[in-house]
């Protein structure tokens, strides 16, 4: 025989602990122990379990005065005898088949109270691109489900209580007798909570919550991109009858940037260069977001080319070297031009063109192909 602990010390509160104060060891213990932050940890499942068994009976008025006065085995003596079913309570024949099936059933002997987990939220938050690249400290407003102080989430007016549904016995299932077998489902009085609200919160009418718009701070990690989440553990809506919170999840969502274009840890950006730049050469003031770098830009250099400013890009979030900057060169056109620069440009491409294929072996290489393009064609 396995010899259970004392529940008080399962939820380290005194012996004369208040409801409240119950409520509140449970709910820490319960965040701690519960199987979905402790994936696979039978220890840590045994131990919630162990914690939500004491908390049922220590805030069930008659079952705590059982248990005071006789132990565990006063409560166990208690399930036995309160619980109506089709059958009467010396049937043996009926104690048989309604233990099979109350375990088929998902039931119990024993009454319990229902406990659910809140229910997880999400929010949607954009960030321009400096805020995801340094992180941000940020203010968000969450509207939700959170837990009524008036009633500390029973759902029950002050100076009462739920009390334990009449037609189920506090179990949340109803026994069916069709012929010598019975059959269990949902107590249709409570709902399966095994408990009733007879005087209800004036305030969130027995729901035992509220609608609240909650302020948070978020802080954003550096590095952070599109898609990324960031996880409150506690921050979703209430649990109803002491369960534990949900969570909050934080969906990251970057601004389109005006100069720069992000691609994983790396930045690119398009670097508008004069005519006269591109042919002579000379340096170049370049922004990056750490501020401006000067670079050199040698003679000749084509549109297209690509200067890489290393380290310029972004650190990623979950470690590891930070990007580097891409620049594209594209020669800019002059537009509006004088009669006298018309005039300018004009001389200079005879000039070009008196030596023809010398200073233009991209445009000379490409007419060159044409030809041979078409004239094997006629051929």
């Amino acid at each position: 025989m396995t010899t259970k602990r004392d529940y008080y010390k399962i939820l380290d509160v005194p012996r004369n602990a208040t409801e409240a104060e119950i409520k509140k060891a449970y709910r820490r213990l319960a965040m701690k122990y519960h199987p979905d932050r402790n994936p696979n940890d039978k220890e840590a499942e045994e131990k919630f379990k162990e914690v939500k068994e004491a908390y049922e009976v220590l805030t069930d008025p008659e079952k705590r005065a059982a248990y005071d006065q006789f132990g565990h085995a006063g409560v166990e003596a208690a399930a036995r005898g309160g619980r109506p079913g089709g059958f009467g309570p010396g049937d043996a024949f009926a104690d048989i088949f309604g233990d099979v099936f109350g375990d088929i059933f998902g039931g119990g002997r024993r009454a319990r109270t229902q406990v659910f987990r809140g229910a997880d939220l999400r929010y949607e938050l954009e960030l321009d691109l400096e805020q995801a690249v340094f992180g941000h400290t940020v203010e968000i407003k969450v509207p939700k489900l959170v837990e009524c102080d008036s009633c500390n989430g029973t759902g029950a007016a002050k100076g009462s209580a739920p009390v334990t549904c009449d037609t189920c016995g506090g179990s949340g299932q109803v026994r069916i007798a069709q012929g010598f077998f019975q059959l269990q489902q949902t107590c249709p009085r409570c709902r399966g909570v095994g408990t009733i609200i007879r005087n209800p919160c004036d305030r969130c009418h027995g729901q035992g919550r509220v609608h609240r718009t909650k302020k948070l701070s978020v802080k954003v990690p550096a590095g952070v991109d599109t898609g990324d989440r960031i996880r409150l553990t506690g921050e979703g809506e209430a649990g109803r009858n002491g369960g534990p919170p949900g969570d909050l999840y934080v969906e990251i969502t970057v601004r389109e940037h005006p100069i720069f274009e992000r691609d994983g840890e790396h930045l690119s950006c398009e670097l508008p260069i004069s005519f006269a730049t591109a042919a002579l050469g000379g340096t170049l003031t370049v922004p990056t977001l750490d501020g401006e770098v000067t670079i050199k830009i040698p003679p000749e250099t084509q549109s297209g080319r690509v200067f890489r400013l290393r380290e310029k890009g972004v650190k990623p979030v979950r470690g590891g070297q930070r990007g580097d900057l891409f620049c594209r060169v594209v020669v800019e056109t002059p537009v509006n031009l004088t009669a006298e620069q018309r005039e300018l440009i004009r001389k200079l491409d005879e000039s070009l063109k008196r030596e023809s294929g010398k200073h233009a072996p991209r445009a000379t290489g490409f007419l060159e192909g044409v030809k041979r393009f078409f004239s094997s064609g006629s051929a």
